[in-house]
């Protein structure tokens, strides 16, 4: 079992930064993956980025060159630092952890609200 708390949301305006950070415990994998998810009002949860304990990093599309994923494997917690964010960012955003043994088996935390003003 994994238990993942999330911390960091809030309002701000168009332009502005957030940094949202998610604590892991429990039984941790070594080689394991954990992300950022959004889901938007009547929207599919999307991938916003991920980062695996080796350190590879994908990003969305629509993030790239504004948000910053990064992790700290020593402390089981990652990071999303969210730069010059948009009214379209607004949602809330779940950490994702996720390992195999032998099959994917995913982890959520509770989420937390982003909402970015116009």
């Amino acid at each position: 079992q994994v238990t993942l708390v999330e911390s960091g949301g809030g309002l701000v305006q168009a332009g502005g930064s957030l940094r949202l950070t998610c604590v892991a415990s429990g039984n941790i994998f070594n080689e394991n993956t954990m992300a950022w998810y959004r889901q938007a009002p009547e929207k599919w949860r999307e991938l916003v980025a991920e980062i695996t304990s080796d350190g590879a990093i994908t990003y969305d599309d629509s993030v790239k060159d504004r948000f910053t994923i990064s992790r700290d494997n020593t402390k089981n917690t990652i990071y999303l630092q969210m730069n010059s964010l948009k009214p379209e960012d607004t949602a809330v955003y779940y950490c994702n952890y996720n390992h195999f043994n032998p099959l994917r088996r995913d982890w959520w935390g509770q989420g937390t609200q982003v909402t970015v003003s116009s």
